[in-house]
């Protein structure tokens, strides 16, 4: 399992935990599960997508270390 927090400036989006998580990357869509490497990177407009639950967003970064999860994500409106 993975622990995925999902924070906007507004507030805390979810918390919790899920079993895979799929990013808009700027050089790519990419997916995230158990024991992924390590990384940084920033996130394009598109969709957020963990465990069914889908999150619209205009941009971000996501950072991976030792299966947690951090996503800082400005959301559509």
């Amino acid at each position: 399992m993975l622990n995925l927090k999902i924070v906007s400036p507004e507030r805390i989006e979810f918390a919790g935990q899920v079993e895979m998580v799929r990013v808009p990357g700027t050089l790519g869509q990419f997916e995230i599960l158990k024991d992924h490497a390590p990384i940084i990177s920033t996130l394009q407009k598109g969709v957020v997508e963990y465990d069914g639950q889908q999150l619209e967003i205009l941009g971000g970064f996501v950072e991976v270390q030792k299966n947690e999860v951090s996503l800082c994500v400005e959301k559509s409106e």
